[in-house]
């Protein structure tokens, strides 16, 4: 699985999510994370359909590089724990 985090330097979630993104990675040593910058990669918010109304937006992807699931705004670690260990193996 791999997750691509999409947020802002002005978005507050995004800024409150950051650290707690950071705990679970160092958690799950197997994930795999992307971050994107809204203002610095305008193609990729594109692609993805990112909206900057919308941050910060978190898509997973399957091992195949397809989206399986996309969460948007303040999600709470157990949440975020509990997902992932439910979906490890996509």
């Amino acid at each position: 699985m791999k997750v691509l985090k999409f947020g802002a330097v002005w978005c507050s979630t995004c800024l409150l999510m950051g650290p707690r993104w950071k705990e679970i990675e160092k958690e799950f040593s197997w994930l795999k994370t992307k971050f994107y910058d809204y203002d610095k990669n305008p193609e990729i918010m594109k692609k993805y359909k990112v909206e900057s109304g919308k941050l910060p937006i978190f898509i997973f992807l399957d091992k195949k590089g397809k989206e399986f699931k996309r969460m948007q705004g303040e999600i709470e670690k157990k949440e975020l724990i509990e997902f992932l260990e439910k979906n490890k193996d996509k």
